[in-house]
This record gives C-alpha cells, sequence and structure tokens, in this order.
C-alpha cells in the first residue's frame, strides 16, 4: 500500500527526531562520490536494507533543527518511492521516508533532486515508512552498473560460507624447514562469527614465496590467494591490523617471531590497500 504523503510540519518534526542520531550513527566509509567496490561493500556490509529508489520529494531541514551540517550542506527531508528491494525482508513501505545531507552548489542552492533514481544503505526507521541511512555516503546515485555491482556484492555476503568479518589475529607462528630459507607462517585470524580464517605462506629455496588464505579449520593445500575486488580481499585488505600483536605471536624463538613478521608484512604488501 502506498504511504500517505506528510505535510511539512511532520517532515520538521522527524528531521528533529532524527537530528540527535543522524550524525552518530552515519559512519562513513570511502568517499560519497566514487562508487568502488570498498565503498560499496562498507555499505552492504553495514547495511540491512539496500533499496533502489526515486525521488519524489525533497523538503529543506530548518538549519536550527540540523546543528551538526556544515553550512556548505544541507539536510534533506526525503519522499521516495521504492521501486527495487535489492537486501532486505519483503514487505518494506511502498513510499518512504528519509533524512540526507547533500552539498549545496557554488551559489549556496540545494540540488534539486525530485524523479532522480538512488540505490540507499539503509536500516529501518522508528516509525513504518522511515528508514535511516548507514552512512552520511549512502545515498549512491543509480546507474545500471552500480546496481549490478552492488547486487554481486550482496549475493557474496548472504551466500553460505560467506568469508566472516575479521576481528583481529588469535595466533602466529614460522615453522622452520629441513634446508636452509625453508619455512611456513601460519596466521590464525580471530573472526566475528568464530568460524576459521587463517593465512599461509610457504618459502622455499629459489622459489617465490607462496601465499595462501583457507577458510576452514585444516590449512588447504590447494588455497590460493583472494582476488584482489572479492568479498574475501575485502575482508583481509580492510580489516587485518598493520602488524602482529606481540601477545600473538607464539614461534618457539624469538627469531621465528621475526620471520613470521616478515611473512605477514609479505601478505600485506601483497593484499595491497584499502580501496579498489
Amino acid at each position: 500500500m502506498r504511504s500517505a504523503m506528510i505535510p511539512i510540519a511532520a517532515a520538521t518534526a522527524l528531521a528533529a527526531v532524527f537530528s540527535g542520531t543522524f550524525a552518530a550513527s552515519a559512519q562513513d566509509f570511502p568517499s560519497a562520490a566514487v562508487s568502488d567496490y570498498v565503498t560499496l561493500a562498507g555499505l552492504a556490509d553495514t547495511a540491512p536494507q539496500v533499496l533502489r529508489v526515486q525521488i519524489k520529494k525533497t523538503t529543506v531541514v530548518d538549519p536550527a533543527r540540523a546543528p551538526d551540517v556544515p553550512t556548505n550542506m544541507a539536510r534533506l527531508f526525503v519522499e521516495a518511492q521504492v521501486l527495487n528491494l535489492i537486501r532486505g525482508k519483503a514487505g518494506v513501505s511502498e513510499s518512504i521516508r528519509y533524512l540526507v545531507d547533500v552539498p549545496r552548489d557554488a551559489r549556496g542552492k540545494v540540488p534539486k533532486l525530485k524523479n532522480a533514481q538512488f540505490l540507499l544503505f539503509a536500516r529501518a526507521g522508528g516509525r513504518p515508512g522511515e528508514v535511516q541511512l548507514v552512512a552520511k555516503n549512502a545515498q549512491i546515485p543509480w546507474t545500471a552498473e552500480t546496481e549490478q555491482q552492488v547486487r554481486t556484492i550482496v549475493t557474496e555476503l548472504v551466500a553460505p560460507g560467506a568469508p566472516p568479518t575479521i576481528r583481529g589475529i588469535r595466533e602466529a607462528l614460522h615453522v622452520r624447514g629441513n634446508l636452509q630459507g625453508e619455512g611456513e607462517t601460519q596466521i590464525f585470524l580471530a573472526t566475528s562469527t568464530g568460524d576459521p580464517v587463517s593465512i599461509s605462506v610457504l618459502r622455499r629455496p629459489g622459489l617465490a614465496a607462496r601465499w595462501a588464505v583457507s577458510l576452514t579449520e585444516i590449512v588447504d593445500e590447494a588455497a590460493a590467494p583472494p582476488r584482489p575486488g572479492s568479498l574475501l580481499w575485502y575482508r583481509l585488505a580492510c580489516s587485518l591490523p598493520a602488524e602482529i600483536p606481540a601477545r600473538a605471536l607464539v614461534s618457539d624463538t624469538p627469531a621465528d617471531n621475526d620471520l613470521a613478521r616478515r611473512d605477514y608484512n609479505f601478505v600485506l604488501q601483497q593484499l595491497g590497500p584499502c580501496r579498489s
């Protein structure tokens, strides 16, 4: 059923309710202007709902009711029609309402968004038909390409056996081989679900170092490094700490702990920075 349009007074009241929580709950991800894998994965991972919408009406919130908004920005109360539900439970209202901060132009004017289409990364609001964006950049201009990328990410996120969120490093150790320069480092990660994730780095004399990631209790000989721009790559590149905590180093000797650190740095270099 289509939600009824609400008057400006109600919009102002909703703005007052949300204004205290909007900034606090709006964790920023990388650049809102660039829809890259890291940005989209971070938003989709956080948002219980991902929607494609078309804006029907916007109302500028009185700046006095949005004191946290910079002068070069404006907070809008938006009424929009839901075109597609990409992630979330069925039963979302056909018409929704939410707040979003948008930049003013050089003259201080607010952009006209009526009929524009966006992808929203949101959670349910306090009342039926209300949603709350999960970040300040969680309204992204819609394109078919971006929607397809988001759908691919959401499919990865909800797939059975999907890589869990990485919380840190549990243990790391290096075991030397029989030959000079031969050895293996194993790094066991802490995850949000308790499911196993481990990294192995194998070195043999005369050969390039080989590393892999396993999602099982047993290190898989057929395991391989994650593909850049995949969910597993994102989990590692954007969550692993800059170095192994001292408490997690459990090799037999300090020298072997140093080799574990060396191999961990090698993995970080291979993963590259947390950006697309």
